[in-house]
């Protein structure tokens, strides 16, 4: 797969949901997304889109995303937002992602 790919996913995944979305809550859910409503005095619209930037947030620093994108097309999220891979970048088709040599200024060069 490569960053083309997972840009025309995104794209796709992006026009499934539209503007937006219903999701049937359990009891369970309903009871903190209230509890939290209650208690920060924001609607429960607001909390669900707080709730999606810090479920992707922590995916992204505890590397899960990383794991789940190098599993389904290949590449890191750093590759993806760089619109380029490792081997792309360093024209190195071993796959090894390049040395970070920052103590000489020159991050990603070897």
């Amino acid at each position: 797969m490569t960053v083309d790919e997972l840009d025309a996913d995104i794209d796709d995944a992006a026009a499934a949901l539209g503007e937006e979305t219903t999701v049937e809550l359990d009891r369970e859910t309903r009871s903190e997304l209230a509890t939290l409503a209650a208690v920060t005095d924001a609607d429960a619209d607001e909390l669900l889109r707080r709730a999606v930037h810090t479920l992707f947030r922590q995916s992204v620093d505890t590397g899960d995303l990383d794991f789940q994108l190098r599993r389904a097309y290949d590449l890191t999220y750093d590759e993806y937002l760089a619109g380029v891979t490792y081997d792309e970048m360093t024209n190195d088709p071993g796959g090894q992602p390049p040395a970070d040599d920052r103590e000489n200024g020159r991050p990603y060069r070897q």
